[in-house]
């Protein structure tokens, strides 16, 4: 591989016009396509083989023409002090809002609060449901404003109107702290070049990556059904890795240069070593992306491959754009140690400093001294990580999973303060009601069975009240509303769902009916459950399959199971501190986080996926440099401290890029993407500065010579793929030599 990849960056270098104009034709072909693209749709909850999931496509089947997957509303007045919702001008107000509502082309009903029983026991607060005949994200713009203009002409007679569902349902946006993201990276760039042109590039690429992913993303959302978050979970990925790889080349180029090989021949050998690893830790993200598809929940399937998909582009740009435009940089990219005029002359070259005496060489840099520290003591290093891992992961064992609904939204919105009046109002379970289907099509007396069930229900503990059973034109399903008596999001809430489902199971054994559970909340539940026993089979496949990825790279057993155990306490320490965050409010209001509660459900698994396979990439960058001087001759002790000596600063450099970039995303109005970007923020920190900085190392001189270790037999099974380059020692010489004969005949 190296041979191929080393070839393949001289090829870019030399043929730079016609690699760029690619590049720029497919950045442009994909801007096109997003700009003519429909807006994407919203994101779906469909989770195939559910309980939630079956008795919605039931409602589809038999109560044809409702709109089961319609936008709703829930327009909430409250009565001024002192007054009642039943007061003649107050109801004058509430009817008036009802009329104007329903003269909406896009309206299949609004429930008049008077006529429907929708005012609370006090008389202070009503509310009148309004149903779509289309999803949130496809209402017009029309209808939205017809909507908040009815809420201002209530408000506007004295009462106090807030409207809560997903009928105003915005496209999230990221907010500015993601552009101060890109200018920590692009200072960090220039701290470790040293030079604007050199730090530039890696911006550029990756923002050229990033561009032609979510672009490509925005063409196909209509087509594919992506939701609104998936481009942005796949910029937040693709824009991390892809300067990370590009910086990974560009500092292996200034090396060989400064080992005083030419231009041309320095990108090859960048693009051969570097370039290996690049496409090594890239697999291990793709992997870990696209193995979401076993947990069987379409929605983070389709986010997994696309993120996926902007992570072979951005390994795909490195590989041959970043070498073109290093043959457009020229001299403006100096060797490494040779500092450009942005931060002064710096430290001399290598060909500079071997005509030094030895009392006036430089001294060893940081990462050296460090690494030279740990081996020194390896086993109080390994310890004070294990054990303050141990501690940041202390709250996760106290972690609770469900899914954002109005209850989380911040207090500003219109949505939470329905949330909170309705809460007031009707009590706390009733912004999570709960859609009984019964199905009764093969019994011999339905409407008994719709009977039956609905006095069943109404015996279950924490049930407030029940809805007469609505059936449907052909009389075999009927509809039953149950109101719990506690929040969505609670655990009582969450045992009624499966008393309800326990005494379906019951029914159906009496009379061959069956009763489903379905709505938002038994959806969210179903959801909760199915991303519980997913994720052991899916961490199972993805570490299993990058263990084995990881013994064809390092060709030895120790070493990826130690890259694989350091993952596992990194993810749990930053599980660990998104529950402190999150669900117990540490620092909430630093990271602007208004409401605490469960985390989110698919939050473990999907960091599980994207932590496992960004870990990856630092053990590859980093070990391969040990491995490289390992091969080479080296003691194991002496091999880790030149892998540091190489690779310290760039890993770091790395790291902090790459959480600049995740934490940007905390300032996104979306929770997940704002849960997501811390997540993922503090795990890279723990992954980077405590796993791959300090307990690998330590492990890897305690384990010396076998670490290394590989059986004889599986030695010659596996394929060479020469992730060290040691195929380009003397193959750079010889094609020099071609080049000198070519032009001598020429």
């Amino acid at each position: 591989m190296a041979t191929f990849l080393y070839k393949l960056g001289r090829l870019a270098f030399r043929r730079r016009h016609f690699v760029a104009l690619i590049w720029v034709a497919l950045l442009t072909l994909a801007g096109v396509g997003a700009a003519s693209a429909p807006p994407a749709g919203t994101t779906s909850f469909s989770i195939p083989g559910t309980e939630a999931q079956k008795a919605f496509d039931l409602l589809e089947e038999r109560f044809p023409g409702a709109a089961a997957d319609g936008a709703t509303a829930r327009v909430v007045f409250k009565a001024p002090a002192g007054e009642k919702m039943t007061d003649p001008d107050n109801r004058a107000a509430v009817e008036k809002t009802v009329s104007d509502l329903a003269d909406g082309s896009e309206v299949a009903s609004v429930a008049d609060p008077y006529r429907g029983n929708a005012v609370s026991q006090d008389g202070t607060i009503a509310y009148a449901s309004v149903k779509y005949d289309v999803s949130g994200m496809e209402l017009e713009e029309s209808t939205k404003d017809a909507l908040e203009d009815a809420a201002q002409q209530a408000r506007d007679a004295g009462l106090t109107v807030e409207v809560g569902g997903d009928a105003l349902q915005a496209v999230p946006h990221t907010g500015a702290t993601e552009i101060i993201g890109i200018a920590v990276a692009a200072v960090v760039l220039v701290i470790t070049f040293g030079s604007l042109v050199a730090a530039g590039l890696p911006l550029l690429t990756a923002l050229i990556g990033v561009g032609i992913g979510v672009s490509s993303i925005t063409a196909l959302a209509g087509a594919l059904e992506l939701g609104s978050t998936t481009s942005i979970l796949a910029m937040m990925i693709g824009l991390a890795v892809g300067i990370d790889y590009a910086l990974f080349i560009v500092s292996r180029y200034r090396a060989e240069l400064a080992e005083g090989r030419e231009r041309e021949e320095a990108a090859g050998r960048a693009v051969g070593t570097a370039g290996s690893a690049v496409v090594f830790a890239g697999l291990t993200v793709v992997i870990a992306l696209v193995g979401l598809a076993v947990v069987n929940i379409p929605m983070l399937t389709k986010m997994g491959i696309a993120a996926a998909g902007t992570v072979a582009i951005a390994v795909v740009i490195a590989l041959t754009m970043v070498p073109a435009l290093l043959g457009y940089a020229g001299r403006r990219v100096k060797p490494a140690g040779a500092k450009g005029r942005l931060t002064g002359r710096g430290r001399k070259s290598a060909d500079q400093v071997t005509e030094q005496t030895e009392d006036a060489r430089p001294k060893a840099n940081l990462g050296t001294r460090w690494a030279r520290f740990v081996v020194r003591r390896p086993l109080a290093v390994l310890l004070l990580g294990v054990v303050g891992l141990g501690a940041a992961a202390v709250p996760a064992a106290s972690l609770e999973l469900g899914l954002p609904d109005d209850g989380s939204q911040p207090t500003s919105t219109t949505q939470r303060r329905a949330y909170d009046l309705l809460s007031e109002g009707f009590g706390p379970g009733f912004n999570g009601p709960l859609m009984v289907v019964v199905d009764a099509k093969g019994s011999d007396a339905p409407q008994q069975v719709f009977t039956d069930v609905s006095d069943e229900i109404k015996g279950l503990k924490d049930v407030v009240a029940v809805t007469p059973p609505q059936p449907n034109k052909g009389g075999d399903t009927a509809t039953i509303t149950v109101i719990p008596d506690s929040k969505p999001s609670s655990v009582a809430t969450e045992d009624l769902v499966h008393a309800i489902r326990d005494a379906g199971a019951d029914i159906k054994a009496d009379t061959g009916a069956e009763t489903l559970v379905t709505g938002s909340t038994a959806m969210n539940i179903d959801v909760s459950q199915k991303l519980n026993d997913a994720l052991l089979p899916y961490l199972v496949l993805v570490v299993g399959l990058a263990f084995l990825l990881l013994i064809v790279v390092f060709r030895s057993i120790l070493v990826p199971l130690k890259a694989a155990l350091g993952f596992l306490l990194s993810v749990m320490a930053a599980l660990g501190a998104v529950v402190a965050v999150f669900q117990w409010g540490w620092l909430s209001g630093l990271m602007g986080v208004e409401e605490t509660g469960p985390v989110m459900s698919m939050m473990p698994i999907f960091m599980v996926g994207v932590v496992f396979g960004l870990a990856m990439d630092y053990e590859v960058f980093l070990v391969t440099r040990m491995r490289e001087a390992y091969v080479h001759g080296e003691k194991p002790s002496e091999a880790v401290v030149t892998g540091f000596k190489h690779g310290a600063r760039v890993v770091t450099a790395a790291a902090v890029i790459m959480m600049a970039v995740f934490a940007g995303f905390i300032g996104s109005s979306e929770s997940m993407v704002k849960m997501i970007g811390f997540g993922l923020a503090i795990a890279v920190f723990f992954d980077a500065f405590v796993v791959r900085m300090a307990l690998v190392p330590a492990v890897l001189a305690l384990l010396g010579k076998k670490a290394w270790w590989l059986p004889k037999w599986l030695d010659r099974a596996l394929p060479n793929v020469d992730v060290e380059g040691e195929g380009l020692r003397t193959l750079g010489d010889e094609d020099e030599d071609e080049d000198r004969k070519l032009v001598r005949t020429t």
